[in-house]
């Protein structure tokens, strides 16, 4: 069976694999003056193609019932899922559908990071440094801005600034 026969019967293994070899989790924390401790923590899931295979991104999209796909970068296109309620969902598909390489210890720490947003730790200090801790762990490991920012280690009268 050729390649496009096999992505007209995409499955949930088939999308794991997918995921596998060609998806990325990952956790942006940026830096956000109107928000209370000025940093954004923003998890997302990413399937990055060639614009020739966006309709495998359509396929996934729709099998999801979420994500949004946009131009990443010149003809690539990516699937990307952010809302929170949609990401708790991912981690349903991929707890039942398990990643096979290196992706799934990114994924267990996706999870974590997920899961304390979901507690709402993501709005305080000591949860920020936990999130931020973790991602430095997710794929190339680099630390965040946030990690490297003088604020973060620097209290001021009211406590911790970030």
């Amino acid at each position: 069976m050729g390649a496009d026969n096999q992505q007209e019967r995409l499955d949930t293994k088939w999308i794991s694999g997918f995921v596998d070899g060609e998806g990325c989790f990952h956790v942006g924390i940026n830096k956000m003056p109107k928000m209370t401790l000025r940093w954004q923590v923003l998890p997302e899931l990413r399937i990055v193609q060639h614009k020739k295979n966006i309709p495998v991104l359509k396929k996934i999209q729709k099998i999801f019932g979420y994500g949004t796909i946009r131009r990443n970068h010149g003809d690539r296109f990516e699937l990307r899922v952010r809302k929170i309620e949609n990401l708790n969902k991912i981690v349903k598909f991929f707890d039942k559908n398990p990643l096979q390489t290196t992706k799934r210890n990114d994924f267990e720490i996706f999870k974590e990071i997920i899961s304390l947003i979901n507690q709402k730790q993501h709005l305080t200090n000591k949860g920020l440094r936990k999130i931020a801790e973790l991602s430095s762990k997710m794929n190339r490991k680099i630390k965040s801005k946030y990690q490297e920012s003088s604020e973060t280690i620097c209290p001021t009268s009211k406590g911790m600034k970030i």
